[in-house]
């Protein structure tokens, strides 16, 4: 499994500009329940919804929410996402929709608000939003193609699965899988996606999937789910990013929370006792050359001389 890339919330421009890392996180948040709710109403499938999510981030990555207004930005990321995923709406829909999202339109029954596309703030957005959608294309490198954990689920809920009874196993996997499609859900909502690879932030919501569905795993969970000692504070750190994002929501089983965070901390102390029993040993370094003779001139390896020298090695 991918190492976790290094990330540091202080080097985020907003954060260097002066917002706090409470308003940083919560502007994102925001915005991708905005992104989501955009969704919903444009009938875009959720993986558009997702990578418009991931957009997002990697762009107020670069930039600081002061310079952009995250509204525009999030509607242009919502253009780019649906023609990326294969589901194109046109630019005149997505403005007028999201527009009505953002004066509260179809929250309460029977409202209707109208969008004029001729007033000035429809013709303003619309040219921010066709600007913009240039400027995430070049803040992401033009790099178009997200891996999703989603991707990831199905063969580890398999691998999680294999060790129960097979007339249980259908089930089991129903189960897990709609557990790990919300947790992965939530997920988003979060700076994960630059931190952790996308096959160990699934991994983390199945974990997660099998204390809400009560599994109890024949191995220890490391085992279960193909992971290591080195990867439990990964593990640890994206769980509880995600529990704290939904832990005040209606309705959330804080026994489950309570069994998920007691299990990483006693996966940290099996690993902290593996780590100091047998600790980890890094690679031998090649032997060096020996010194030149005394008086020699000092002279780089030739390619035969190289090569001999692998084959002292290897015999």
């Amino acid at each position: 499994m991918s190492n976790p890339k290094h990330f540091d919330i202080s080097h985020l421009p907003s954060i260097k500009a002066g917002m706090t890392a409470e308003e940083e996180n919560t502007h994102r948040r925001k915005t991708c329940r905005f992104i989501e709710e955009a969704g919903r109403i444009l009938k875009l499938p959720n993986l558009a919804n997702a990578t418009a999510m991931v957009f997002f981030h990697q762009f107020y990555a670069k930039y600081s929410f002061m310079e952009h207004d995250r509204f525009e930005v999030a509607v242009a990321c919502v253009l780019l996402a649906a023609k990326i995923e294969e589901s194109p709406k046109k630019l005149m829909e997505i403005i007028t929709r999201c527009l009505e999202l953002k004066r509260g339109a179809g929250k309460e029954r029977g409202e209707v608000v109208s969008v004029d596309p001729k007033s000035s703030e429809f013709v303003k957005l619309k040219e921010s939003v066709l600007l913009l959608e240039r400027v995430v294309l070049h803040t992401i490198g033009f790099e178009l193609s997200v891996d999703h954990p989603y991707k990831f689920l199905p063969d580890i809920i398999q691998k999680l699965t294999t060790q129960y009874d097979p007339s249980k196993r259908k089930t089991m996997f129903e189960e897990l899988m709609g557990y790990s499609m919300t947790f992965v859900k939530d997920s988003i909502h979060t700076t994960l996606c630059l931190q952790f690879p996308p096959q160990l932030i699934a991994t983390a919501c199945v974990y997660m999937a099998g204390h809400f569905a009560k599994v109890q795993p024949k191995k220890s969970w490391l085992d279960a789910l193909g992971m290591h000692d080195n990867e439990v504070d990964a593990l640890s750190s994206i769980c509880g990013q995600i529990m704290d994002l939904i832990v005040d929501r209606r309705g959330t089983d804080v026994e489950a929370f309570k069994g998920i965070r007691a299990n990483l901390e006693q996966l940290k102390g099996t690993a902290a006792s593996a780590g100091s029993a047998s600790p980890a040993r890094s690679p031998a370094s090649p032997r060096p050359p020996p010194p030149p003779p005394s008086g020699a001139k000092h002279r780089a390896p030739s390619e035969d001389s190289s090569a001999s020298s692998k084959r002292r090695r290897t015999t």
